[in-house]
């Protein structure tokens, strides 16, 4: 709890939020057990992916470097060259490209790697959202999905596939919208005809229009049209943390169940078979080009 006040600061990138920000903040935190899963998630993640990249006959060491909170990548880039280590893939753990989603780490690394002028050759992955492994990862995790609802309701069952809401005039030409619906056209390939839509969740308060529709809006319109059962997909994020254990599981399931909704979500990709397999074979990729791209 105490690291909220320094995370948002960062994220404000220098403002100091309101103590009102901080204990809005704070409470959601306390809401789901007092901490972010996120972290120790994030480290996991690196460890298989290291162990699985191992066992094709590299020698990789992994490391995490956050943003907004420790271990900074700043922190991490000097670790890396305390260790000796002269080359680097980098991995934004995020599926769709944006200035504001991975954009903005990559920008970060460069500029501590300018500022350091440590020597350290990194090479970034930056598409792995129609990866056939990462497109597998999600199918799995929505058959999983549909089957937590008896099965005579199934059939009436919508998709919600989300993702963060970023400021409109940020990514109007980013191809971020454009990536998630092509991760979500080709889900929708490997399954039976069901009724879907895309929406956008966890907007900042921020003046600028954001894009949409919203999560709630769709709920809305939904509930108009008399649907009982939804199942949401959080294709844009890639492990539990706030915006999946309190947007989702406590904001949006209060707002279904007043709307006479029930409201499901998949399971986090987190550490799962086929999500890592796609992490790794887009390194192996990046790599050798010819390397990774039926695996």
């Amino acid at each position: 709890m105490d690291e909220v006040e320094p995370f948002l600061t960062r994220l404000f990138r220098g403002r100091k939020p309101s103590r009102e920000q901080i204990e809005r903040v704070k409470e959601r935190y306390r809401l789901i057990g007092g901490a972010s899963p996120l972290p120790g998630i994030t480290f996991e993640q690196a460890k298989v992916l290291e162990k699985k990249l191992n066992q094709e006959g590299h020698s990789f060491r992994s490391y995490v470097g956050m943003r907004y909170g420790h271990p900074l990548i700043e922190e991490t880039l000097k670790e890396i060259h305390r260790d000796g280590i002269r080359e680097a893939v980098a991995i934004p753990m995020a599926p769709f490209r944006s200035r504001a989603s991975t954009g903005a780490y990559i920008e970060e690394v460069i500029r501590i790697q300018r500022d350091l002028e440590n020597g350290i050759k990194i090479s970034f992955i930056e598409r792995w959202n129609i990866h056939p492994r990462f497109i597998d990862a999600v199918g799995e995790k929505i058959r999983e999905g549909l089957s937590a609802f008896p099965s005579g309701e199934r059939s009436r069952v919508h998709l919600i596939f989300t993702a963060h809401s970023l400021p409109k005039p940020i990514v109007e030409k980013d191809p971020y919208v454009k990536d998630m619906e092509a991760s979500v056209e080709k889900i929708l390939e490997t399954m039976e005809p069901i009724p879907w839509h895309i929406a956008f969740q966890s907007r900042g308060s921020g003046p600028e229009e954001w894009i949409g529709p919203d999560v709630e809006r769709i709920l809305d319109e939904l509930a108009s049209q008399k649907v009982k059962e939804v199942l949401l997909v959080p294709i844009g994020f890639v492990s539990d943390h706030i915006e999946i254990l309190y947007d989702i599981d406590i904001a949006f399931h209060q707002r279904a169940e007043s709307l006479g909704m029930i409201l499901k979500r998949t399971r986090s990709l987190n550490t799962s078979e086929s999500f890592m397999e796609a992490l790794a074979s887009a390194v192996e990729r990046e790599l050798n080009p010819r390397r990774g791209m039926g695996r």
